[in-house]
């Protein structure tokens, strides 16, 4: 029976879960995700948990943050004037803003504190620091 091996591209459900057992992520209401590996298209410590695992093969994995998405960097935390924001949004702690860099690419950010005057933007992928848990099923290996 063959296994994934590295560069092979495979058809695979997964539940994505923080450690407390919440779940972020599910692709199993939906077709598998499929993907190429090898190609950087995964978090590092999801790619290592598919190598080795034959089709209809379930396992659970956790990947420690620094396979995941890595620790907050707190150089990605900003400052900005409500006076740059849109006059009709009211900024919440945890709501989703999107910005442009100034090559004008689209980024996303998170309003991390709301004062009086400013807000403070976190542009950290959301599970940055955290340890992630993974239910895997191998589909299908193209």
């Amino acid at each position: 029976m063959s296994k994934v091996k590295e560069n092979d591209t495979v058809k695979v459900h997964y539940t994505g879960k923080l450690t407390t057992g919440q779940v972020f992520d599910s692709s199993l209401e939906r077709e598998p995700m499929e993907v190429a590996l090898g190609q950087g298209q995964l978090i590092p410590g999801f790619e290592k948990g598919l190598i080795d695992m034959a089709v209809n093969e379930k396992k659970t994995i956790t990947i420690d943050k620094e396979d995941a998405y890595g620790e907050v960097n707190e150089a990605l935390f900003q400052k900005i004037s409500k006076t740059q924001l849109p006059e009709d949004l009211k900024p919440e702690v945890g709501m989703g803003l999107v910005g442009a860099n100034s090559q004008g690419q689209e980024q996303q950010f998170r309003v991390a504190k709301v004062e009086e005057e400013d807000i403070i933007i976190d542009a950290n992928h959301p599970l940055a620091g955290q340890d992630l848990v993974f239910d895997l099923e191998v589909v299908e290996i193209l």
